[in-house]
């Protein structure tokens, strides 16, 4: 069965969802006043290099200065051998593009210098977005690449002989100067289509070229396509049945992209009229509500509970209700491969990127570990987005990354509490009444006044009335002073007020 994508727009937001054998595998949220930068060019300007860190910082117009590594760094071998006093060329006699890994970053930039920069990461929390000078503009067939005179094919094309006919027919048409990347879409693309997308993408790179000269750094150059129009591009060439749009607007702005664009696509373009909220008709939204929390329980009766953290994200499974059936080791193993399908789809549903520590639950037999293992591996192939995984251990742990592209959807439509500050608990009322106490015996001699008043949330007014009171009346003899206890429903539960009267 095929694929769906269903498309969810208003003026302040839009919102689609990738619908794989009728379960959502994947959502986007892209909001007006949140848009990302990932894919755009700037012409920045160097603010201060870093040899520690064989980095930089560059000035590119947004709150924080973006990260450029050495290893970012394209140089112009011809102008790098001139610095250094000597000359390298390959065995044409062409000089040669290389990269500036292993070359000292302070030789490379200086404080100032303006550089052409292209976004590879979001900005996310305290970070400043990672920026690249490889250049790449995407197209629907092809990826240009100005820097590099190379050409490569997509490794999802696995016919030698269709990847063979793609290369040809590139390198034929490939103007001196640029490369390109063939990608997965093009496979069975004819010449004069190739063609189309490579005079687009040259066109479009020789506008930005245009521009830089009058740009004064830090300045954008070029923004990324909408949201709506990377997704249909990333995913046409795969098996798509309807995408599904409730916007009219957006519908015919959609169907004039596929015609000149993905003309295959535009048949499948649909106007969705219904009755309900397209995102509620589809179950998008039940989803986005289970893909929010921490619990989530598995058919047979056991749950994985997901923690997320800024350095890495622990999933841990628990066999919760489900006893089994016949010992332990099975149902251990039942519920350890049931889980790896919900984690590999929250993976998915939840962009959960970076360092990800798997916690099975622990297997005796080593066959089963690789079973677990083994099914983990065929489960990550459905997923688009790069990942590396490390073997189980013997006590079920699994260590892997997943490639960081844009944030998790916990950070895009959530924030940290403002009671917990975001980890999870708040002080009991029993401790915040101690605490109070303390605060009173501190306090007491620096307050004017016969009485000391006690300004707090109701439910710790309760506590210190209730199963505190026989503590109060003893601290009241102790400071020689009578307590009086205000509520006030407005005040957070651990915050208090202690003032003398």
């Amino acid at each position: 069965m095929g694929s769906e994508i269903v498309i969810n727009v208003n003026e302040f937001e839009t919102r689609i969802a990738l619908i794989e054998n009728r379960q959502v595998s994947e959502i986007w949220v892209d909001r007006v006043k949140d848009r990302g930068i990932s894919g755009n060019i700037f012409k920045g300007r160097v603010v201060r290099v870093l040899p520690g860190m064989q980095a930089a910082f560059v000035e590119i117009g947004q709150e924080r200065a973006a990260f450029l590594h050495a290893s970012d760094i394209v140089l112009d071998m011809g102008e790098y051998a001139e610095m250094l006093g000597q000359e390298e060329f390959d065995e044409n006699g062409d000089v040669p593009l290389m990269t500036a890994s292993g070359h000292a970053i302070e030789d490379l930039l200086k404080e100032g210098q303006e550089i052409l920069v292209q976004v590879t990461k979001e900005p996310m929390g305290t970070k400043g977005a990672r920026v690249t000078a490889y250049i790449t503009l995407p197209g629907r067939l092809l990826v240009l690449m100005p820097a590099l005179e190379k050409v490569g094919v997509s490794r999802r094309i696995q016919n030698s002989a269709e990847r063979a006919r793609l290369r040809e027919t590139v390198t034929s048409l490939q103007p001196k100067g640029v490369g390109f990347i063939v990608r997965t879409a093009a496979d069975g693309a004819s010449e004069e289509s190739i063609k189309q997308d490579m005079d687009f993408l040259i066109r479009l790179w020789e506008t930005i070229r245009k521009r830089r000269p009058r740009a004064k750094a830090p300045s954008l150059l070029y923004a990324e396509l909408d949201l709506t129009y990377r997704i249909l591009r990333d995913l046409y060439g795969s098996d798509i049945d309807a995408v599904y749009v409730d916007s009219k607007e957006e519908y015919k702005k959609i169907l004039d992209f596929t015609k000149k664009f993905m003309p295959r696509l535009r048949q499948v373009i649909q106007l969705f009229e219904g009755d309900d909220p397209i995102f509620e008709a589809f179950g998008v939204d039940l989803e986005i509500n289970r893909a929010l929390g921490k619990r989530i329980w598995l058919k047979s009766g056991g749950y994985i509970i997901i923690d997320q953290t800024e350095a890495l994200t622990a999933i841990d499974v628990n066999t919760g209700r489900f006893v089994g059936k016949r010992n332990l080791e099975d149902t251990i193993v039942k519920t350890n491969l049931e889980a790896v399908q919900e984690i590999v789809y929250q993976l998915r549903l939840r962009n959960i990127g970076g360092l990800i520590i798997l916690d099975f639950i622990d297997m005796e037999r080593y066959a089963n570990r690789k079973k677990v293992f083994s099914a983990l591996e065929e489960a990550l192939k459905a997923d688009r987005t790069k990942t590396t995984i490390l073997q189980i251990s013997e006590l079920g742990l699994v260590e892997m990354t997943r490639k960081r592209i844009r944030d998790n959807l916990s950070s895009v439509m959530t924030e940290p509490c403002p009671y917990c500050e975001g980890k999870g608990n708040i002080k009991s009322l029993r401790t915040i009444v101690y605490d109070i106490f303390r605060q009173v015996r501190r306090e007491t001699p620096t307050l004017d006044g016969k009485r000391v008043v006690l300004m707090v949330h109701p439910k710790v007014a309760d506590m210190l009335y209730e199963e505190e009171r026989d503590y109060l009346e003893n601290l009241e003899k102790q400071i020689k002073k009578k307590i009086v206890v205000k509520t006030d429903y407005n005040m957070h539960q651990e915050q208090y007020q202690i003032m003398g009267l």
